[in-house]
């Protein structure tokens, strides 16, 4: 009787701990969905700024058009990439290079630099940049944690059989990388 009460209790030790590590994977599996949320709506609200952007600049600088339609198009297709992280990371890294050029018309339009509506959405911005920089770093962290629990002992034991995997990193280029650098020396 005592194997059986033994048996009984390793079993039962077994099953508590399959469920302490399925919980425990569904909670991280939360994060990084509570995380890609966060960058989810950050992306959208850069994307909401864009236009806006654009056309306070056609202003000042109608002849730019290529610049304006180019920012629009990598916004368009950044939207379009939708939830993929790889494909959206891309596309965002695309939009920064475009919208960068698109702030620093302000050197060559002087009246631009003084434009009230500019310079909110140039703030707007700058802090939009900022708060997706945060999320993708809470992010990025949140799949950390669990692409470690999906490849380690014993939880990847557990991971495999209910469908959790990796999850990829979400990267994109921050928009500071893609200023110039100006040298005035001769």
């Amino acid at each position: 009787m005592s194997v059986f009460i033994l048996i009984l209790i390793l079993v039962a030790l077994l099953i508590v701990g399959v469920v302490l590590i399925y919980n425990g994977l569904v909670q991280k599996r939360a994060l990084v969905n509570n995380g890609w949320s966060d960058i989810d709506v950050q992306l959208k609200r850069r994307a909401d700024l864009i236009p806006r952007l654009v056309d306070t600049v056609k202003g000042y600088a109608s002849h730019e058009k290529n610049l304006f339609i180019e920012v629009i198009t990598a916004r368009n297709s950044a939207l379009a990439a939708g939830g993929d992280v790889r494909q959206r990371g891309d596309a965002e890294g695309r939009l920064s290079g475009p919208t960068t050029r698109l702030l620093a018309l302000k050197e060559a339009y002087p009246d631009l630099k003084s434009n009230q509506n500019f310079l909110e959405l140039q703030h707007e911005l700058t802090e939009t940049e900022d708060k997706i920089e945060m999320a993708r770093r809470f992010y990025n962290g949140a799949v950390r944690e669990m692409n470690i629990a999906v490849q380690s002992v014993p939880s990847n034991l557990v991971a495999g059989p209910f469908g959790f995997n990796q999850q990829p990193f979400f990267e994109i280029e921050p928009v500071d990388a893609l200023v110039p650098d100006v040298s005035f020396d001769a």
